[in-house]
């Protein structure tokens, strides 16, 4: 009876019309999001790999070492085609030198406004509004308007049982709701096995979680869907429902969550942040001004009393420890001021940390925010995504400036200038550029970084449990509406 009532229930919808809509309009925009993710993708190749040509040309036309600059580049991540998540957001690359600190600059939505309006269409907008729609359209009338057409009660004069009866509902219409989603969605899979995408076994695995999550995304509305309708009379009644309930979980929770987060814990601006390092820079700078001052001060007072040949031959004499201990006073500056803007960013970043977790945890009361939360820890494209590349890149920096500074100590270069010494010509010095490049190689190289599916697993873990019981406790409800819903 059971496998009966599957069919007739698949039979209806497969037969009608409104099945076929849905199954043209979901065929045709994941067809749709997957073109603009794959040529999203491949123009994000295309581009990173110019700008790390363009970064190794600009770093051997460097004219010295203390001009020296790298650019550390994010690369372009796979699941990006299915899960954009925050990839156009977030900054592409960020300056490496010894002087300035890291900051991720160019978001594609910076350079190109226009997206940043209307976003990009991927197959986590569609599953997450499109499809939960369609849900909606499925199941508003699955107990109701069986009863207002006279089939429920006809049914349940065969020897049927109200459970049999609920979830062979459930199953039909969650079947004929997933047909249309995995169909186009496994096929653009097969046909990107033909167009030069890498995937990888992790990425693989990647995209089986994302399509449980997916999966279990949708059977949360179709079950809330039924329960809906096994509390109320009329089809219109439970549609109305339906509807407030999909505006406010899908449209409105997630961002009120955000809201509420950024009231609780304010975060200082880029402004703010800015304003506090150049005026520490500033303080700093006008102290080693006065240091330097002082210094030489001293150095001249020691001349005193020599005549012009002693003083000219005291400063060469002592014109190479000057400079060391003048170049040892400014990198002792750059330190601190690197220290500080570290220190400024790392309580920002904290705060900033504690705020997304309010706003994430707030935003799950929505199951369209746990699933997008879910979507973007699978794909490694969410909020943790700025803040890997950023330790990343900070870390690059320390091996990027060891190198710089142990190559300037090997030139005898000092602030931007060469210096020599002979016994002819006493300190010479050199800040042209010679016709020669800069020798790079030993230059540490900044890797690419991606999220292992086990890492992606963990992260995702708390959402799958939290729309897991979502869904058990919408069957609950559908159950137990069901078994006391009156069938005349």
């Amino acid at each position: 009876m059971y496998a009966l009532l599957i069919e007739k229930e698949l039979k209806q919808i497969l037969n009608s019309r409104k099945f076929i809509s849905v199954m043209i309009i979901s065929t045709c925009l994941i067809i749709i999001s997957m073109i603009i993710g794959v040529q999203e993708y491949q123009n994000s190749v295309q581009q990173y790999e110019s700008n790390q040509q363009i970064a190794r040309v600009d770093m051997e036309q460097s004219p010295n070492w203390s001009n020296l600059r790298n650019l550390a580049h994010r690369s372009p991540n796979v699941m990006q085609i299915l899960v954009s998540g925050l990839h156009f957001d977030i900054g592409r690359y960020s300056t490496i030198s010894t002087s300035s600190d890291v900051k991720l600059r160019r978001s594609t939505y910076s350079d190109e406004p226009l997206f940043a309006i209307f976003r990009v269409i991927d197959l986590t907008f569609i599953i997450q509004i499109v499809f939960s729609l369609f849900a909606i359209l499925y199941t508003y009338d699955s107990i109701n308007g069986e009863r207002e057409l006279g089939t429920l009660k006809l049914s349940f004069a065969n020897p049927l049982s109200r459970v049999e009866y609920l979830i062979s509902k459930i199953t039909g219409i969650w079947l004929s709701l997933i047909i249309p989603f995995l169909l186009p969605f496994l096929l653009c899979l097969l046909v990107l096995q033909f167009t030069g995408i890498p995937f990888t076994n992790a990425d693989w695995l990647k995209i089986l979680m994302f399509t449980l999550m997916s999966i279990l995304y949708l059977t949360f509305f179709v079950v809330c869907g039924v329960m809906v309708s096994s509390f109320t009379s009329k089809s219109s009644f439970s549609f109305m429902i339906l509807l407030v309930i999909w505006i406010s979980g899908v449209l409105i929770l997630p961002r009120l969550g955000v809201s509420i987060a950024g009231e609780a814990i304010p975060v200082p601006s880029i402004a703010q942040m800015e304003s506090r390092q150049e005026a520490y820079r500033g303080a700093r700078w006008d102290t080693y001004g006065e240091e330097l001052s002082r210094v030489w001060s001293e150095r001249n007072q020691a001349m005193q009393g020599m005549s012009e040949e002693e003083q000219h031959q005291y400063r060469n004499d002592n014109e190479w420890t000057w400079m060391v201990e003048d170049d040892q006073l400014r990198r002792e500056v750059q330190e601190d001021i690197t220290e500080n803007n570290r220190r400024l960013i790392e309580e920002a970043d904290n705060l900033r940390k504690t705020q997304q977790n309010l706003a994430m945890t707030l935003a799950r009361i929505s199951p369209a925010g746990t699933y997008f939360n879910a979507a973007m820890s699978i794909a490694g494209t969410n909020l943790d995504m700025k803040n890997r590349y950023l330790q990343a890149m900070r870390e690059y920096r320390d091996r990027f400036t060891t190198f710089v500074n142990n190559k300037q100590a090997e030139s005898g270069e000092r602030s931007g200038m060469t210096f020599s010494i002979s016994s002819s010509e006493g300190v010479k010095i050199d800040d042209s550029r010679d016709d020669k490049s800069l020798d790079l190689s030993g230059l540490p190289n900044f890797n690419p970084i991606s999220t292992a599916p086990g890492t992606a697993f963990i992260k995702a873990a708390p959402d799958f449990i939290i729309l897991l019981i979502f869904t058990g406790c919408s069957f609950g409800l559908a159950f137990y509406g069901f078994l006391r819903y009156d069938m005349r």
